[in-house]
């Protein structure tokens, strides 16, 4: 009856309650039975679940007290609790001091080796072990898809004798997370044509890769499967396909899912299509939703905040993201955390009123994080703010010396300021220590399918397209639309005439033009990238726009921007 009880309480909400009749099993001295295997194993689980070490370790010793620490059930679970605590030497430990083996013993070691970040114990591992089952290479194909060693985990997916539905959903989420969009979306349809029953992590893994690479005509054909074969009456996949939409620029879509929801709205649910809302510099939209879920019973968590403070910021609502903050911390007791703090320094910076943000990060409650000193250091770039650039530096020199981001974004400062000797140094002193600028991507979907550009690459058929169709708009651009390159965010003291050749080459310029190659007439041509979208190609987007009559939406590193007829939806606040 205890064990019962045990175990039934290990596997809720609240383990806690399975510790608790454990110590009373424990203590009873007129209970029939003392603990046994089982009552240690469910009780260990329970302090993982809980990531109690000390509740773990003080099982651990009564386990040996008991002559049970050895025992086959119990060591599995003394390996995996201490995994789950983080301890990968006491769980190796423990793993070579048990008689007997099984192949669950060796997966929860294999599960250790992945959670103390020992890549090579896992691999070593893996292949030593001396009868594997699908949860072997499902953990193997996971743990590797999470350390980014995309390449490993694909050849031990391949190599799988029965790919179950798991070992398809870890491949699919494996490749969204490390953005091989294309790899995502192909073993999606070999998942389908090989007749594998889809499930939720599949589905959701798909429809995240779909919103990280703006793929919005494969997400639709999704919708369709999606509502079809009932799976909209899951909720985490409702919330991932309206975050798809939202996240791919169709805002009314994503709004569609999220009325047309059969299961019950959760906090996930809002603060998704708030934080579309936030990408899209709707804040008065993002207000309203905001309202109506406070009026609905449903409590905003921390991430809804930080919507709520990143809309504000971007509409340059510094009042009302104010009271936000506050709202926060007085009404629904969220202590906030470095992420909402740089939210605030965000709205601050991107207004202009860089003192108050300098001041709002000293006055912090915490250390401020390098993080916090980069998103100021950004402002200062935007606003052409040498000398408080030059301090911001200093911080970040301390914190994150290697960081070559930090160099470029005071390079930036100095080249708009014009000190091009204070631009060399910087650049000099990155390539004595070979430091390199990260190069700006951009991603189109065309027919279904993701391309992929990079910023002055030359390769391929299709990067030649590109190419050829880019210069004839520039030509038509300079002629027929009064186009004048925005030479001002080159950061090289050079000709004016090197400057122009130079923001040609811009990612974001060449995947409209092939997008514009391949275009069909009343469609939306949808660019992601990586990084924030400079003066010139924000400019040259608005009269592509006007003068061929298209629709273009790019999402940056920071929000979405609509241009259509000659203007951005951003208002030029950005």
């Amino acid at each position: 009856m205890y064990n019962t009880l045990i175990r039934g309480y290990s596997e809720s909400q609240t383990p806690e309650c399975s510790l608790e009749l454990f110590n009373r099993l424990n203590r009873d001295s007129a209970s029939l039975s003392r603990p046994d295997s089982f009552s240690f194993a469910f009780a260990l689980k329970a302090a993982a679940s809980l990531r109690s070490l000390r509740a773990g370790s003080q099982l651990h010793s009564q386990a040996f007290v008991h002559g049970l620490s050895t025992h086959l059930f119990v060591g599995t679970t003394l390996v995996s609790m201490y995994a789950e605590c983080g301890r990968g030497d006491s769980a190796r430990k423990v793993f070579g001091e048990m008689p007997r083996l099984n192949v669950v013993t060796w997966n929860a070691m294999l599960t250790a080796c992945f959670r103390s970040s020992d890549l090579e114990g896992a691999r070593s591992l893996f292949y030593r072990m001396p009868f594997r089952n699908s949860a072997s290479y499902n953990v193997q194909i996971s743990g590797l898809m999470k350390s980014g060693d995309v390449e490993s985990a694909r050849l031990i997916f391949d190599t799988m004798p029965v790919k179950d539905d798991v070992a398809w959903g870890s491949v699919i989420v494996g490749f969204a997370q490390n953005s091989c969009y294309d790899e995502a979306f192909r073993h999606f349809r070999d998942m389908q044509r090989t007749g594998m029953r889809l499930t939720e992590v599949s589905l959701t893994g798909v429809l995240s890769a779909c919103a990280d690479a703006g793929a919005l005509e494969f997400g639709k054909m999704l919708h369709g499967f999606v509502e079809k074969s009932g799976f909209l009456d899951i909720v985490s996949v409702s919330n991932a396909l309206l975050d798809a939409y939202s996240k791919c620029g169709d805002m009314g879509m994503s709004r569609l899912v999220f009325d047309q929801m059969t299961g019950e709205r959760t906090a996930v649910s809002w603060t998704s299509v708030i934080s579309g809302l936030a990408l899209h510099g709707c804040a008065d939209e993002a207000i309203r939703l905001f309202n109506e879920m406070e009026e609905s019973g449903v409590r905003p968590d921390g991430i809804t905040f930080v919507s709520m403070l990143y809309a504000c910021s971007h509409a340059g609502l510094i009042k009302q993201g104010c009271a936000y903050f506050s709202k926060m911390r007085d009404l629904y007791g969220i202590e906030p955390g470095i992420e909402h703090y740089g939210c605030m320094v965000d709205l601050y910076g991107r207004a202009g009123k860089l003192d108050e943000a300098y001041e709002f990060v000293l006055q912090m409650p915490m250390e401020p994080t390098d993080i916090m000193w980069r998103t100021l250091l950004g402002a200062c770039s935007i606003h052409g703010n040498v000398e408080l650039g030059e301090k911001v530096r200093e911080k970040l020199s301390d914190l994150d010396p290697n960081n070559s981001g930090d160099r470029v974004l005071l390079s930036n400062i100095y080249a708009v300021a014009g000190k091009w000797k204070d631009v060399g140094a910087i650049r000099k002193s990155m390539r004595e220590e070979r430091m390199k600028k990260a190069p700006g991507w951009s991603v189109i979907e065309v027919d279904k399918l993701v391309y992929n550009f990079v910023a002055g690459q030359k390769q391929g058929d299709v990067s030649q397209e590109a190419y050829e169709k880019l210069r004839e708009m520039m030509s038509r651009l300079r002629e027929e639309g009064g186009y004048v390159p925005e030479v001002k965010s080159v950061l090289h003291d050079i000709e004016d005439e090197e400057k122009e050749g130079s923001v040609e080459l811009h990612s974001e310029k060449l995947a409209v033009a092939f997008g514009l190659k391949r275009w069909c007439r009343g469609k939306t041509i949808r660019v992601v990238k990586n990084l924030r979208i400079c003066l010139d190609c924000h400019e040259f987007m608005k009269r592509v726009s006007r003068l061929y009559e298209v629709e273009i939406v790019v999402r940056d590193r920071s929000r979405f921007h609509s241009f259509k007829d000659g203007s951005c939806s951003c208002r030029d606040y950005w």
